[in-house]
């Protein structure tokens, strides 16, 4: 898996590749940006008291690193073949984590646009599953790995306590857009934005929403800076991912000149290099919430 970090796509060309694995009768799909490498199962330190979807922890190149058990955190049986077994270590939201699967196959790569949101099917905060992708007649389900830890450490989720901290703060009627696709995070967002003084943000849930709507002001021949001063962005989203809505702003000179930060789990030292190449003013890595707010903060008011 190493290697692949040399071969990335391009930036904000709205395709991910996402490695293949399976946990029971189910395939599932991860990102290839949050994948470190893949490893044969090594012998796990358990915990005392720990969450019951952490089996313990590994050493790895003399790093301790915690496993979460996949099929534990979503309610499957253990694996039948454990011969099969696999570890995925993994890196977002600024931490390392290694997940404990029962088989990866292949890595496909895909369009945003091909992954389908699941929200239909699966109502509510609760779901796991970000997205569906349809490939050679069978159903890849795309796992949402954020809410999955959040769920073992809310700590490591967005915390208003984190607002609080930046003190008393005035109320702002500057236009923030967000596109965000996990219901989960978009509440999150709606309250610490709203501690942080900003009461006038509009929601979508991805990339193609959020461009459509700035687009349609700008056809509807309004000044779009006046109308909207912010925009904040995820990088994992269906139908279109946040560094190509980015390249999409910054290439239309109708928009090209409300700011852009976007704010994602994938936000490490390798992958800056693809938020910059779109032309983002700035990248923040989540559960960053004070680091957000002051960004917003430097550009808008």
């Amino acid at each position: 898996m190493e290697n692949n970090k040399g071969i990335l796509l391009e930036s904000g060309t709205n395709e991910l590749e996402i490695v293949e694995f399976s946990v029971g009768k189910n395939k599932f799909g991860i990102n290839v940006i949050k994948v470190k490498e893949i490893i044969n199962p090594v012998p796990i330190i358990g915990i005392p008291h720990s969450h019951p979807n952490v089996e313990g922890i590994i050493e790895l190149r003399g790093e301790v690193l915690p496993v979460v058990n996949i099929a534990e955190a979503l309610g499957y049986p253990p694996s039948d073949n454990s011969v099969q077994d696999k570890f995925i270590v993994t890196e977002f939201n600024k931490q390392k984590i290694v997940f404990h699967v029962h088989s990866v196959s292949k890595i496909h790569r895909i369009s945003w646009q091909e992954i389908e949101k699941p929200s239909d099917m699966y109502k509510g905060y609760d779901s796991q599953i970000i997205g569906v992708v349809k490939l050679n007649g069978e159903m890849i389900l795309l796992l949402d790995f954020e809410k999955i830890i959040v769920e073992i450490n809310p700590e490591s989720g967005i915390n208003v306590q984190e607002v609080r901290k930046l003190g008393e703060r005035e109320r702002s009627n500057k236009k923030l857009i967000v596109a965000e696709d996990s219901p989960l995070l978009r509440k999150l967002l709606f309250d610490t934005l709203s501690e942080a003084g900003f009461n006038n943000v509009e929601f979508f849930e991805n990339g193609l929403d959020a461009l459509n709507f700035l687009e349609s002001l700008a056809a509807a021949g309004k000044e779009v800076k006046e109308e909207v001063q912010m925009i904040i962005t995820d990088i994992e989203m269906p139908k279109m991912d946040g560094h190509h809505l980015t390249k999409r702003v910054k290439d239309n000179p109708a928009i090209a000149d409300i700011p852009v930060i976007i704010f994602s789990s994938l936000i490490t030292d390798d992958l800056r290099h693809k938020g910059k190449m779109v032309g983002a003013e700035e990248q923040i890595s989540k559960p960053e919430i004070a680091e957000l707010i002051l960004s917003i903060d430097k550009y808008i008011l």
